[in-house]
């Protein structure tokens, strides 16, 4: 496997001269200035590379293995390598520093997050749980539960999940049985029993202790949503003054066999299997109520958007990854001949295609990624209430499309990336393999894509009308003009204008379909993956756009390195020319309606 080479330059480009670190403005972050930021990215990048890549492909190969206690065996490295990056103060650059963190903007958290995945994505999803956690908490503790469980969080001693799905209950959460009974109404504990599956890095040793947020139902709670309240259960039980007491009724019963991520333990945990009745006490496993009952939900959702804007960095530091990989495959090969002579596969127009067209999809999205992470910043530190109302509102738009369009686009990247190879990408040796396996859950978990599709479709396009995409569709406008002023940027320019005006007539349609009162909701949810694709598109495509911009006026004034602003030049182009057309072509998907996929019978498919 090629080694991983952290993307320093690329996101400084990002931070510095798109979004020229519009966060460090902000009120918090004042002795934050670029010079930190550019120390804290050149340290993260160096325990990205250096520590945590080289497991990657151990960890692929190990696997994790529970044992016959119930623990967990991670693969060799891994418990040592979460270790540095806690020792680091990784854990807390994002949390504010009311709370025990260093407080950084989350477009600097967010480009540090890339960096770990893009190293060991199985590795990383350990701190990105956490950090929901955190938030979740943050956001809904009590100050005593605050108190007690944050600082061991943030410094990264003790770890978070999120505990959602059963057996029963997929994506439907109204579906859980996981049963809270009151214990003492004093303290507001409870005791859970029930199981939940798919717990990532629900069982290790790599930190002192484990906090699951666990979603459960108490004995009178109505049937539904509403009936579903959220509770903090410990591995290990946590006495007044922050010491560890005795293991809490909590089990692992087995570990998920997967596809890819084969170094992250993904668990089935059971809350409540018997360790109260050895010693005497009452059956379950202690867990305490946070926020306020009925609530749950809610309250998990502060860590689940959270965690689905760190899904698709997740996919981000995959597709920079295979784009590294496949870029150095391609210019060692040698096969067939250019010019009479035998050449490396780059040379090969269609090689070149796959490589450019991984490339543009990676920058696009990396961009677009840090770009929502800017409004999350303003969201919540800009002095004025509107202008944080109206970031808010453009977070809760670009979040489903971070989250899905980025982990499809990574999935195909890692795919292309195989292709590269050729055979050789099909041989788990090269590592290529790896990444596409590991890809593919992405688009899966914290709310499958098809969820996204629906979100934005279905409840943040309808719930203002689609003003806060309109008021995104006039900046890609103004974009375009400014690309239309330049006679090398003008066919970029009308690419792009036809990209934006494609969005306004979906926008449309979605709004005047959904707004049926017999057949709204499902003709909504016939266009809903394409739509979100065409925004996907459309909002990259603004990006590669705004690069253009700036390589075209950095080449003017001849400040840089010439060859990395050619490169974001050539990216540009190809992705504004010919993978923006790809995604035009989804406003005829959504034109066509319901049609068979209303009047075909399931079981007729």
């Amino acid at each position: 496997m090629t080694p991983y080479t952290p993307p320093l330059r690329d996101v400084r480009f990002v931070l510095e001269e798109l979004l020229e670190h519009g966060s460090l403005s902000l009120p918090g972050f004042e002795e934050i200035g670029p010079e930190l930021a550019d120390a804290v990215l050149e340290e993260a990048g160096r325990l990205a590379g250096e520590v945590w890549a080289p497991l990657n492909a151990v960890g692929d190969r190990q696997g994790c293995r529970r044992r016959e206690d119930g623990g967990v065996t991670l693969p060799e490295g891994f418990a040592e390598a979460y270790r540095a990056y806690a020792e680091g103060g990784w854990n807390g650059i994002g949390v504010s520093a009311a709370h025990g963190g260093q407080g950084l903007p989350e477009t600097v958290a967010s480009a540090v997050q890339e960096m770990l995945h893009g190293a060991n994505m199985a590795l990383g999803l350990c701190p990105m749980l956490t950090a929901g956690a955190i938030e979740a908490l943050a956001r809904h503790g009590s100050e005593a539960q605050q108190a007690r469980y944050l600082p061991p969080l943030v410094e990264g001693r003790w770890t978070g999940t999120m505990n959602l799905t059963e057996p029963q209950a997929g994506s439907d959460l109204s579906q859980v049985r996981t049963l809270a009974v009151p214990d003492d109404d004093a303290s507001g504990r409870y005791r859970l029993r029930g199981q939940k599956i798919y717990i990532t890095w629900g069982e290790h040793e790599a930190a002192e202790n484990i906090l699951h947020l666990v979603l459960a139902r108490t004995p009178d709670a109505p049937e539904g949503n509403r009936g579903i309240s959220l509770f903090l259960v410990p591995k290990y039980l946590v006495e007044d003054d922050g010491s560890l007491a005795e293991r809490n009724d909590v089990t692992c019963t087995g570990l998920e066999h997967k596809l890819g991520i084969h170094g992250s333990p993904t668990c089935s945990l059971s809350f409540g299997e018997g360790r109260g009745e050895e010693r005497g006490e009452a059956e379950g496993a202690i867990g305490y109520l946070v926020g306020e009952l009925g609530r749950g939900l809610n309250h998990m959702f502060t860590m689940m958007n959270e965690a689905r804007h760190k899904v698709g960095i997740q996919g981000i530091g995959v597709a920079e990854r295979a784009c590294q990989q496949a870029r150095s495959y391609a210019l060692e090969r040698v096969q067939g001949r250019r010019d009479g002579a035998p050449c490396v596969i780059a040379e090969h127009l269609d090689v070149r295609r796959m490589l450019l067209s991984m490339r543009a999809r990676t920058d696009a999205l990396r961009a677009l990624a840090l770009t929502c992470a800017a409004q999350m910043d303003r969201a919540r530190h800009a002095l004025d209430e509107a202008e944080r109302q109206a970031a808010q509102a453009r977070v809760e738009v670009l979040i489903p499309v971070v989250k899905a369009f980025s982990t499809d686009q990574a999935v195909e990247i890692a795919s292309l990336g195989v292709q590269v190879h050729g055979g050789m990408g099909y041989i788990e040796e090269t590592g290529a393999a790896q990444l596409l396996r590991d890809a593919r859950i992405a688009p899966i978990y914290e709310g499958t894509n098809g969820i996204q599709a629906l979100d934005l479709a279905g409840r943040k396009l309808a719930r203002d009308g689609g003003a806060a995409l309109s008021r995104l569709t006039d900046e890609i406008d103004a974009t375009a003009e400014a690309l239309a002023v330049s006679p090398e940027l003008r066919p970029l320019g009308e690419s792009l204008a036809g990209g934006v005006a494609d969005l306004r007539t979906a926008m449309g349609l979605v709004l005047a379909r959904g707004a049926d009162p017999e057949r709204g909701a499902d003709a909504v949810q016939a266009c809903a993956t394409p739509f979100l694709s065409l925004a996907g598109h459309v909002l990259c495509a603004w990006q590669l756009g705004r690069s253009a911009l700036r390589a075209e006026a950095a080449l003017a004034d001849g400040s840089g390195d010439a060859d990395f602003y050619r490169a974001k030049l050539a990216a540009a182009e190809f992705g504004l020319r010919q993978w923006l057309p790809e995604g035009r072509a989804r406003l005829a998907a959504i034109e066509a309606g319901m049609g068979g996929l209303a009047a075909l019978k399931p079981g007729h498919l």
